[in-house]
């Protein structure tokens, strides 16, 4: 049983339209090997990226509910339940990406470090690995502390900025989840540290280089060949 099973039913309406997708299509078309999606979740995004590129994708994910959604996608994807912070591989890959800002469902930065270093460990050198987050923006935080928007799904969005959380959740059952959000000196210390290279940081999925009014992390990083 995971915290996520319960957002399973309503994941794909937090994202009816997103930009990431063809980001991340694009990027797979470019790998020469393995496709390795982590926090696949429903398939949202591995689903098209398979049928895309006539990539098989290996999806990873901690929630059986959510991996039961995709399988019902009928993509080509090698779906496997686990931790993101504990997955191998037995074959190299070309690339790893991990969208809609999941890796902000990890507490810690030594949380976060441990994934970097298990995607690095799997990586053929020159591989990618690609994630999106966002950028904390205290103006935005204080607008919407408290809201309870109906759309997409009814939920309720409340801050701990002492511990750099956002909590959401859900009006109908109540379930919640937590992300942490890191800023952009935390991001490219743990890209460093786990031994990458960043071959480029954007401030959206239209490949728009990262500035002072960005609001969205968007990261390729590259092992060193």
């Amino acid at each position: 049983m995971s915290a996520y099973d319960a957002f399973a039913p309503v994941y794909d309406r937090w994202f009816p339209e997103v930009a990431d997708v063809p980001f991340y299509v694009e990027l797979a078309r470019e790998a020469d090997g393995p496709v390795v999606e982590l926090a696949v979740g429903t398939g949202r995004v591995a689903a098209v990226v398979a049928r895309e590129t006539g990539k098989r994708v290996i999806g990873v994910d901690s929630s059986p509910a959510m991996l039961a959604r995709a399988r019902e996608t009928g993509a080509d994807l090698d779906l496997r339940l686990g931790d993101m912070r504990d997955f191998a591989l037995e074959t190299k890959a070309a690339l790893v990406y991990c969208p809609a800002r999941s890796l902000l469902h990890l507490p810690t930065w030594e949380d976060k470090l441990r994934v970097f270093r298990r995607v690095h460990e799997a990586l053929r050198p020159g591989g990618r690995f690609a994630f999106n987050a966002f950028v904390f923006d205290y103006t935005v935080a204080a607008r919407v502390e408290g809201d309870h928007p109906d759309a997409p799904v009814p939920h309720t969005v409340a801050h701990s900025p002492a511990e750099s959380r956002v909590d959401l959740t859900l009006h109908e059952t109540g379930a919640h989840v937590s992300l942490w959000w890191a800023t952009r000196n935390e991001w490219a210390g743990l890209a460093q540290t786990a031994g990458f290279e960043t071959e480029a940081l954007y401030g959206d999925f239209e490949r728009t280089p990262f500035g002072v009014e960005s609001r969205e992390f968007v990261w390729v990083l590259r092992k060193p060949e």
